[in-house]
């Protein structure tokens, strides 16, 4: 599949990821974490069918923010072939949900938005972008359950739904397609692709300080916190992952600087930040190698080159 724009965590995902590791989060703000990472994993699960089963002179891109018209509109997936373009909303929803008087509910009998008619809504919006910008190709959009433990009950027919025991199928029937791409639809894809919003307004940041979050280089495998560090190296007690202690430290560094935007990159800074498990000397030593030094007096500081 060639994939003209990947799929990435969002920063709202990875500044949750973040905070969850190092402070208890509302229940609200915990709920909301679980739910957009256990959407990204399903749309990551896509994303690898889509390679493994469709060809890979196919066009694919990813997870685009889009306007038309002072209307924001969401799209999980496109993919073109000759022929169309076939829109995806993915969901990686797990359980018994059902529908009931024409509306969803979730195995707790909670209703949810009915994602039906944010496909339409999305390939509505999309088809009249499309339009605006002198292109005419047809589109097909599916909504598609990717988790095989997802079932749903009262499930409408001849609605465009694919479930988990339906991909092969479906992906069977794609593939008799046989028309390639060819540059015009590249040309489309790319016009997408730039037009992509990557700041989304509907991100929710919870409050948090500095002062109230937990210090510590956090391990890129499980998400505990490094105890020590022995001969320039990290190692994890749980599974024995190992790490260089310089990339740990990077890590932490692009994390502090993630999370706080506005505070200077300072030894004593990344020193607090890791927690005291890396000395000051390694710190600077680190910083040195791999950033600018900006001189400032006693204050000097350092930055991304």
């Amino acid at each position: 599949m060639n994939i003209l724009k990947k799929r990435l965590e969002s920063d709202e995902l990875k500044r949750l990821r973040y905070l969850n590791s190092r402070v208890i989060l509302s229940d609200k703000d915990a709920s909301h974490y679980f739910t957009i990472k256990k959407g990204f994993e399903g749309e990551l699960n896509f994303d690898e069918w889509a390679a493994e089963n469709l060809p890979s002179y196919w066009i694919m891109i990813c997870d685009l923010l889009l306007e038309f018209i002072n209307t924001l509109f969401q799209i999980d997936s496109l993919i073109f072939t000759g022929e169309k373009i076939y829109l995806f909303n993915v969901k990686n929803h797990e359980g018994d949900y059902y529908i009931k008087d024409g509306k969803w509910y979730s195995p707790n009998n909670t209703e949810i938005i009915d994602p039906l008619n944010q496909l339409i809504r999305s390939e509505s919006l999309l088809k009249k972008l499309l339009h605006d910008l002198g292109y005419n190709i047809p589109i097909a959009s599916y909504l598609l359950f990717i988790n095989p433990e997802f079932h749903l009950y009262g499930a409408p027919k001849n609605q465009p739904i694919i479930f988990p025991t339906q991909l092969n199928r479906f992906s069977n029937k794609l593939n008799m397609q046989t028309s390639k791409t060819t540059d015009h639809h590249k040309k489309i894809a790319e016009k997408l692709s730039s037009l992509h919003i990557n700041k989304s307004p509907f991100e929710r940041v919870p409050d948090y300080h500095f002062g109230e979050l937990k210090k510590g280089i956090i391990y890129d495998c499980c998400g505990s916190f490094v105890s020590s560090v022995v001969g320039g190296k990290i190692v994890c007690d749980r599974c024995g992952f190992e790490e260089d202690l310089d990339a740990a430290v990077l890590r932490g560094v692009e994390e502090f600087v993630f999370l706080f935007p506005d505070r200077r990159i300072t030894t004593e800074s990344i020193y607090e930040w890791c927690g005291g498990v890396v000395s000051k000397r390694s710190i600077r030593r680190i910083l040195l190698k791999n950033l600018k030094l900006v001189r400032f007096s006693k204050h000097s500081y350092y930055v991304y080159p």
